[in-house]
């Protein structure tokens, strides 16, 4: 999959390796801003166990 991804992009080592490079950091921020947020009232670790009495 990295080798096709690797193949796809265009420009010479020092151009691919800056889009790839670019593409991982567009892929995390769209995971912190919009899927974990999305999942994480779903996420059982959420839920506080020790209450006050």
């Amino acid at each position: 999959m990295y080798a096709a991804i690797w193949r796809v992009l265009p420009g010479p080592a020092a151009v691919k390796a800056l889009l790839a490079i670019l593409l991982v950091a567009a892929v995390v921020a769209a995971l912190f801003l919009w899927v974990f947020p999305a999942v994480a009232p779903y996420m059982p670790f959420n839920e506080q166990t020790v209450g006050s009495s």
